[in-house]
C-alpha cells in the first residue's frame, strides 16, 4: 500500500475520534488523537452509552424478575448493592477503555491526554505548553449536557445525564425535566432501582418527533412505572428547603417536592476556549460548527465531526463522519455517500427507527404506505410475554421501495440493521417479503410488515392490495 504519510491530528477521542483516527493510521497517515480524558473513548464510553446501557440492562433485569410472575416464576424483591452497581459498571467502561488503548499502540496511532488550542489553521498548543503542527485537522470534541439557570439555586440536589450515571445515591423521589430519551431512559434506570420517579415536558408528548405509533406502546408502560408525567407542563421556580427540592410548575400540578432533580433538556457543542477565533471556522447562533458536504470548515486544513456540527447526536453518526472524512483526505476523487442514520431510544420498550419516517412525510406532504405488523401476533414476542410492540414499513406507493423502518419493541434495536440495509439498498417490499427470516423470532415481524402490504401476512389478517 502507498503510504500517505500527512500529519494528522484528531482533537477529541469519542467514537467519531477514534473511528478517524484508526482508519487514517490504517491508511498510513501520522496520527495524533489528543483528549482531556486520561483514556480514550470521550462521552459516550465513559459518561453516555456504554455506562448508561449498563445500567438499563440491569434496569431491564429488574423488571422482568418483577413481571415474572404472570408466568409461574416469582422472585423476591432484589437487593441491591449500590457500591458493586457502580464497580461493575466502572469495570466495563475501564476494560473497553484499555482496549482502546492497545489499538491506539497496535496501529501506531499516538495518544495524548491534553487541551488543545488552535493557533492558527495549521498549528494549536496543547495545555499551553507544547506546540504541534498538522497537515489536516479533525474536529470531533463532541457535547455537553445543557443545564438552564433555572436550577442553579439548587447545587448538588441537580443531576446532570453526567452525574446521574454515578449513581451517588437513589432519591425516593426524582424529576426528570424533559421527556426526550435521554430523560427516559435515565427515568427507566432509578424507578427499577426504586425512585418514585415523575417526567415533566414542556410539550404535549414525550419523544416529540418520533412517530405516535412507535411512542404509543411505551408511554403506556412508563404511565405503570412513573409515578407521575405531566405534559405542557414546565417548571417555573425551584429552591433547597430542608434539604429537598420544592418546585413549582406552570400547569395543572402547582408545586411538588423531590429530593433530587435530573435535567435532561438537551445538549451543547464542545466549541469554547479552544481557538476557534484564531482560525477561519464559523460557527452557527447556537454555537455549532458550520462544514460543508466534505465536513471541511471555513479553515480548509480543519474538518468537523459529530455533535460538534449539530444534527443527530450519535456515535455511529460521528463514527461514519469521521470515517468519510479520512477517505476524502485519502482519496481526492472521493464522493460522500447518502447514508440513512438509524436512532434507537434504549427505553423498555426500546424504539428504533432509519430512513423516512411517517411523521417526517406527512410533514412534507409526502404520499407514502405505510404497513405494519403487530407483536401480539408474534410468536416469539408472546413467548417473551412481551407483545407490546410494532414494526411498520414505509413504503414507496408507486415503486414499493423500502423508504424507512420503524420499530418498537424488545431488542428493536438489534433488528433495525435489517432496515437500513433495506433502505440503503433501496430494496423493495418484496424483497424483505421473501426472505426467508427465523422461526420463532422477532425478525419475523419485517417479513410479515411486508407481507402485509400485499395483504398475504401469515399471522394477521388484511384485505389484500387493489
Amino acid at each position: 500500500m502507498l503510504m500517505n504519510k500527512k500529519r494528522v491530528i484528531i482533537l477529541g477521542a469519542g467514537p467519531g475520534g477514534y473511528a478517524a483516527a484508526f482508519l487514517a493510521a490504517d491508511r498510513g497517515m501520522n496520527v495524533t488523537l489528543i483528549d482531556e480524558n486520561p483514556k480514550p473513548g470521550g462521552v459516550c464510553l465513559h459518561r453516555g452509552c456504554i455506562p448508561s446501557k449498563s445500567l438499563l440492562h440491569l434496569s431491564r433485569l429488574i423488571e422482568e424478575a418483577r413481571n415474572a410472575e404472570v408466568c409461574g416464576v416469582k422472585f423476591s424483591a432484589p437487593e441491591i448493592n449500590l457500591n458493586r452497581i457502580r464497580e461493575w459498571k466502572s469495570e466495563v467502561v475501564n476494560k473497553m477503555a484499555n482496549g482502546l488503548i492497545s489499538l491506539c499502540k497496535q496501529r501506531g496511532v499516538e495518544f495524548l491526554n491534553g487541551r488543545a488550542r488552535f493557533l492558527d489553521g495549521n498549528n494549536l498548543v496543547i495545555n499551553d505548553s507544547d506546540r504541534m503542527s498538522f497537515d489536516h485537522c479533525i474536529l470531533a470534541t463532541g457535547s455537553q449536557p445543557v443545564c438552564p439557570p433555572l436550577f442553579s439555586a439548587i447545587g448538588d440536589r441537580s443531576l446532570t445525564s453526567t452525574s446521574a450515571l454515578e449513581l451517588e445515591d437513589i432519591p425516593e423521589r426524582l424529576l426528570v425535566v424533559g421527556g426526550g430519551y435521554i430523560g427516559l431512559e435515565l427515568g427507566t434506570v432509578y424507578s427499577s432501582l426504586g425512585s418514585q420517579v415523575t417526567v415533566v415536558e414542556m410539550t404535549g408528548d414525550i419523544l416529540t418527533g418520533v412517530d405516535r405509533d412507535l411512542v404509543r406502546p411505551l408511554f403506556s408502560r412508563l404511565k405503570s412505572q412513573f409515578q407521575n408525567i405531566y405534559l405542557n407542563t414546565q417548571v417555573v421556580s425551584c429552591a433547597v428547603q430542608d434539604d429537598q427540592v420544592t418546585v413549582q410548575f406552570n400547569g395543572d400540578v402547582v408545586t411538588a417536592v423531590y429530593d433530587r432533580v435530573l435535567i435532561a433538556v438537551g445538549r451543547k457543542p464542545n466549541t469554547m476556549d479552544i481557538g476557534l477565533e484564531s482560525t477561519g471556522i464559523k460557527t452557527n447562533d447556537k454555537g455549532f460548527i458550520q462544514v460543508d458536504e466534505r465536513f471541511q470548515t471555513g479553515e480548509p486544513s480543519i474538518y468537523a465531526i459529530g455533535d460538534v456540527i449539530g444534527g443527530a447526536m450519535l456515535a455511529h453518526k460521528a463514527s461514519t463522519e469521521g470515517k468519510e472524512v479520512v477517505e476524502f483526505l485519502s482519496d481526492e476523487g472521493f464522493s460522500r455517500k447518502v447514508r440513512s442514520v438509524p436512532a434507537v431510544i434504549f427505553t423498555d420498550p426500546e424504539i428504533a427507527w432509519c430512513g423516512l419516517t411517517e411523521t417526517e412525510a406527512e410533514n412534507n406532504n409526502r404520499k407514502v404506505q405505510v404497513a405494519k405488523f403487530p407483536w401480539g401476533a408474534s410468536g416469539r414476542a408472546q413467548t417473551l410475554g412481551r407483545p407490546d410492540g410494532v414494526t411498520k414499513l414505509i413504503l414507496d406507493p408507486g415503486t414499493e421501495q423500502v423508504l424507512g423502518m420503524g420499530i418498537t419493541g424488545v431488542g428493536a434495536g438489534e433488528l433495525i440493521g435489517e432496515g437500513v440495509l433495506a433502505v440503503d439498498s433501496g430494496l423493495k417490499a418484496k424483497d424483505l417479503a421473501h426472505s426467508i427470516h427465523p422461526h420463532p423470532t422477532l425478525s419475523e415481524t419485517i417479513m410479515e410488515s411486508a407481507e402485509a402490504f400485499y395483504g398475504e401476512a401469515t399471522h394477521i389478517y388484511k384485505r389484500p392490495r387493489k
